[in-house]
C-alpha cells in the first residue's frame, strides 16, 4: 500500500493545546509554538522516518502557537517540522526551512543520529561562517516525532509510596551501570530499565534501607561530536534532546519507542510495589545545539530567539552559563510552560516521584540574574500536579553569580557541597574545624535555616557521579582522566583526597586499613548527621573508577559498578547505619536542634570536649584539637518509651583520644574502627581509635522532669 495515498490532501484547523501531538477522535492534533516564524509545516514521513511523504502548512500563529487537525491518521505516524521566517543571525533568527525540526514535545523519537554537516543552518567552512545559509535537506538523517497513543495514568503513580522528607534515604545511581556486571541480573536485562527492578536490584536496595533512587538522566540524549570523534559516548546522559521520550539506549528494546516507554513505566510500578521511590535528574538547562556554531535540531530552527538566552549587545551569540554552548531561555512563558509539560509528563504517565535539576540557578535566571520570584519559580508552586513530588536543586550553574546555595524557594532541597568539603576535610586532613564540622551534621543552619526551610533542604553527600568515588578519595591524591582524551584537563581539579600513603591499589596492609577506616568514618557522619542524605551507588560496595573523577563518557568497566570486586562488609556496615538512622528519629529531625536549655524544643544538642565539658568559644576556635563529641537528646515527656539520648564522639586525629563519659548506663551502637570498643567504668572513660566515629546509647534516656 502507498501510505501517501492514505494521507488526507488538506490539514484542518486545529486546537493551540496541548502542544506536541495528541490522538483524537478521528486524527490527530498538532500544535507547535514559534514566536518569530511566519509559516511552520508539518512533515509526514514513512514508518521509518526515510521518505518524506507530504507536507501541510499548519494554521496559525494563535499567540505564537501553530495547529492542525490531520484526519484519518493516528497512533504511530511519524512527522517532522519546517519552520519559516527571517535567518538574521546578526539579530538571533536562524530559521531554515531546508532542515527538518524535531517536535520539543514529542514522546517517541525515531531515527539513528548522526553527526552530519547538513544538520547545521549555515554552511560550514563558508567565509562568511555561521552567517552564511545551508541550503541542503537533512531530512533522511534527522530525528522525527513518533505520535504516542493517548495519555494515560501511569500505574506506577497510583501506588507509589510517599515519604517525608525527613524519611528519606536518596541512592544517586545509573541505569545502566548498576547492573551490567552484576551477576544475578538476568544478561538480557543488564544496563537496562528492566535491569534496575528485577529481583536481585530490589533486594540489593531494600538491604541497603534506602528509600528513594535519583536516577542520573534518563531522558533522549544524544553524543557531543567531540565524543564522537574520540570513539566516545555521552554515558551520563546531560545532553537531552527529547525531554518528554525515555533513552532507548537504556531499554531491552531500545528500536521500538513505545516499548521503551512501556519499560520504563514497569520499572517505575515494580520499584514503588517493593517501597522505593524513583526521582530523574533532569537537563532543562541546555541543549545539544550547543552556541551559535552549532547544529540545527530542534529549539534553534523552530525560535532561537525565543527558546534561548543570548549575549544582551550581540543576539547573534549565545549566552553560555551552563559550559555546554547554549542556555535555555527559561524565563519566556513559553519555555516555562515546555518545562512544567514535561514534568508532568514525567509524574502522571511515568509514573517518577520527583526531580534533580542539573545547574538549577538557570531556571531562576532574569536578566538582572538569579530570582526566587522568576517565572518559572512562581508556576511550579502554583502546579497541582507537581505539589507532591519531590524537588532537588543543584544550587549552582557555570555563569556569573552562580552559586546559589540556600537560595532556592519553598520545599526545594539542594544538593549541599558544604557538607561535602567539611566532612572530607575533617577526615582526611584534619583541616575542617570543630565548628564547620557542627554545623554541617545539624543541618546547615547557616545556609537553609531561613525562610520556614527546614534541616531537611540540605541534601548532605560526600561523593556523587561528578567527582571521585568513596573508594577513591581515600586512594589517590589526585585525578587520573587520561582515558577521557582530554589530557587529563577536565573534571575538578584540587578535590579533597588523599591516597593514605600510596597513590592506587596496594598490598599494603595497613594503607588498606586506614582507607577502609577513613570510608567508614565519612559515611557515618554522614548518615547520622542531620539533613536528606544521599548515597552513590557503589561506595557501599568499595567500588572505585580507577582515579577518574569525571567519567562521563566511560560506558566501560570504569563507570559501571564492578560487583566482582565487592566489599561485603562494607555492605553490611551501610546497611546497618541506615537501619541505626531509620530507627532514631533523633538522628532525622525535620525541626532545628536547639541548645538543651530551650525547653520549649523537641530535640536538643549539646558540644562536648573530649574531657566531657561544655564546649566554650576557646574550643571552637582551637586549631590544635578537632576530637569532639555530639550529645542529642529528645525527652519523651509522661511517654517515657520515646526519650532517646545519643552521644557521638569523632576522633580525626592519628592517634587514639580518651573521651570522658559523665554518666553511667551507655551501649556502645556503632564503632568505625571495626574493633570492639569498651566503656572503662573506673573513671568513666572511653578510648575512641584515631580516625575513628563512636555511637552511644543512653539506656536511661531523660525525660521532660529529669
Amino acid at each position: 500500500m502507498n501510505e501517501r495515498n492514505t494521507l488526507p490532501q488538506r490539514i484542518a484547523e486545529g486546537r493551540c493545546e496541548p502542544m506536541g501531538s495528541l490522538v483524537r477522535d478521528g486524527g490527530i492534533n498538532f500544535a507547535v509554538f514559534s514566536e518569530h516564524a511566519y509559516m511552520v509545516e508539518l512533515c509526514i514521513f514513512d514508518t521509518s522516518g526515510a521518505r518524506e511523504l507530504r507536507r501541510y502548512k499548519l494554521h496559525g500563529p494563535n499567540d505564537g502557537v501553530f495547529h492542525g487537525f490531520l484526519e484519518g491518521v493516528g497512533q504511530g505516524l511519524v512527522y517532522g517540522l519546517r519552520a519559516h521566517g527571517p535567518y538574521r543571525p546578526d539579530l538571533g533568527h536562524r530559521f531554515n526551512p531546508n532542515k527538518v525540526l524535531l517536535d520539543p514535545w514529542a514522546r517517541e523519537i525515531v531515527g539513528q543520529f548522526g553527526w552530519r554537516a547538513e544538520h547545521h543552518g549555515y554552511e560550514i567552512g563558508h567565509p562568511e561562517g555561521q552567517r552564511s545559509f545551508d541550503h541542503r535537506d537533512n531530512a533522511a538523517s534527522a530525528l522525527k516525532a513518533r505520535v504516542a497513543c493517548r495519555p494515560k495514568v501511569a500505574a506506577g503513580r497510583l501506588n507509589a509510596p510517599r515519604y517525608s522528607t525527613a524519611e528519606v534515604v536518596l541512592y544517586e545511581v545509573h541505569v545502566k551501570g548498576f547492573s551490567m556486571t552484576h551477576p544475578d541480573v538476568p544478561a538480557n536485562l543488564r544496563g537496562t530499565y528492566a535491569g534496575l527492578a528485577c529481583p536481585a536490584a530490589i533486594k540489593h536496595f531494600q538491604k541497603l534501607g534506602v528509600t528513594t533512587l535519583s536516577l542520573l538522566p534518563v531522558q533522549y540524549c544524544i553524543d557531543e561530536p567531540g565524543l564522537v570523534e574520540r570513539g566516545l559516548r555521552n554515558y551520563w546522559g546531560y545532553n537531552t534532546i527529547g525531554f518528554f521520550a525515555p533513552d532507548p539506549r537504556l531499554s531491552c528494546s531500545p528500536d521500538h519507542p513505545t516499548a521503551v516507554s512501556d519499560e520504563f513505566r514497569d520499572m517505575v510500578d515494580t520499584l514503588h510495589k517493593n517501597g522505593i521511590e524513583v526521582v530523574l535528574d533532569v537537563v532543562y538547562n541546555h541543549t545539544p545545539e550547543g552556541n551559535e556554531f552549532g547544529p540545527t535540531l530542534s529549539f534553534r530552527g523552530l525560535d532561537n530567539i525565543a527558546w534561548y538566552r543570548h549575549v544582551g549587545d550581540d543576539p547573534s551569540r549565545c549566552e553560555n552559563l551552563t559550559g555546554c554552548g547554549n542556555t535555555l531561555n527559561v524565563e519566556h512563558p513559553r519555555v516555562t510552560q515546555f518545562v512544567l509539560d514535561s514534568l508532568r509528563y514525567w509524574i502522571e504517565e511515568m509514573g517518577v516521584d520527583g526531580f534533580r535539576f542539573d545547574l538549577a540557578p538557570v531556571l531562576g535566571r532574569r536578566r538582572q540574574g538569579f530570582d526566587t520570584a522568576a517565572p518559572f519559580f512562581l508556576a511550579l508552586q502554583q502546579d497541582p500536579v507537581i505539589a507532591g513530588a519531590h524537588l532537588i536543586a543543584e544550587p549552582w550553574d557555570a555563569g556569573y553569580d552562580g552559586y546559589q546555595l540556600g537560595r532556592f524557594p519553598g520545599r526545594f532541597l539542594e544538593w549541599n557541597d558544604k557538607f561535602r568539603d567539611a566532612i572530607r576535610g575533617y577526615w582526611l586532613r584534619s583541616a575542617v574545624s570543630r565548628g564547620e564540622l557542627a554545623r554541617r551534621i545539624t543541618g546547615s543552619s547557616d545556609v537553609f535555616h531561613h525562610a520556614r526551610r527546614r534541616p531537611s533542604a540540605s541534601v548532605n553527600f560526600v561523593c556523587v557521579h561528578d567527582g571521585f568515588t568513596l573508594a577513591d578519595v581515600v586512594s589517590y591524591s589526585h585525578k587520573h582522566n587520561e582515558a577521557n582524551g582530554e589530557g587529563n584537563r577536565d573534571g575538578r581539579d584540587n578535590e579533597l583526597c588523599a591516597n593514605s600513603g600510596a597513590e592506587g591499589p596496594t598490598d599494603d596492609p595497613a594503607i588498606r586499613a586506614l582507607r577502609l577506616q577513613l570510608q567508614r568514618a565519612m559515611i557515618a557522619t554522614l548518615l547520622l548527621s542531620q539533613g536528606t542524605p544521599m548515597l552513590c551507588a557503589g561506595d557501599e560496595l568499595g567500588n572505585s573508577q580507577s582515579g577518574n573523577n569525571n567519567a562521563y563518557c566511560q560506558d566501560n568497566e570504569t563507570g559501571w559498578l564492578n560487583w566482582d570486586l565487592i566489599d561485603p562488609g562494607m555492605m553490611d556496615f551501610v546497611s546497618a547505619l541506615v537501619a541505626i538512622r531509620r530507627a532514631s528519629p533523633l538522628l532525622r529531625q525535620d525541626n532545628w536542634l536547639s541548645a538543651a536549655n530551650h525547653t520549649n524544643h523537641p530535640a536538643h544538642v549539646s558540644w562536648l570536649t573530649p574531657s566531657g565539658n561544655e564546649m566554650q568559644t576557646h574550643d571552637w576556635h582551637d586549631q590544635s584539637n578537632h576530637a569532639f563529641a555530639c550529645s542529642l537528646s529528645q525527652p519523651g515527656g509522661e511517654d517515657e518509651s520515646c526519650s532517646e539520648q545519643l552521644m557521638i564522639c569523632l576522633n580525626p586525629e592519628v592517634s587514639d583520644v580518651d573521651f570522658a563519659i559523665t554518666t553511667a548506663g551507655w551501649q556502645v551502637v556503632l564503632d568505625t574502627s571495626g574493633s570492639p570498643s569498651e566503656i572503662h567504668s573506673r573513671p568513666l572513660t572511653m578510648t575512641i581509635p584515631s580516625r575513628s566515629l563512636v555511637v552511644l546509647r543512653a539506656s536511661n534516656p531523660p525525660t521532660a522532669q529529669s
